[in-house]
């Protein structure tokens, strides 16, 4: 996972680091031990956020299993809890470019 490989990065600059799945928290304990995870990993009940949001992936089904998949993403917010910046992407197998991710992310931590 990317993120884990750059989260220092985001701490160097002071910025938290979290992510949210609509997992179980079952196997959320089982990513984060098996990948080495220091971040915050939040659950998203009931797809609360990614619908909040509008990023739930409509390429599925309410009854698949799959149903509640966001679309990949980043938000960087600012210590107030605004969104400052969005990174996305359509397609599940495509990630936002984290260098462009760090560059939003320093100018945010500049203000």
């Amino acid at each position: 996972m990317q993120l884990v490989e750059i989260s220092d990065q985001f701490e160097a600059m002071g910025i938290n680091v979290a992510a949210m799945t609509y997992d179980s928290v079952e196997m959320l304990k089982t990513v984060e031990e098996d990948q080495g995870i220091e971040f915050t990993l939040l659950r998203d009940e009931g797809i609360k956020h990614v619908n909040a949001l509008g990023i739930l992936n409509e390429d599925y089904e309410p009854d698949s299993r799959a149903y509640g998949v966001p679309h990949p993403g980043i938000f960087l917010l600012s210590p107030d809890g605004i969104v400052r910046f969005k990174f996305a992407e359509e397609g599940y197998r495509l990630r936002p470019d984290f260098a462009d991710v760090l560059a939003a992310a320093e100018q945010l931590s500049s203000q």
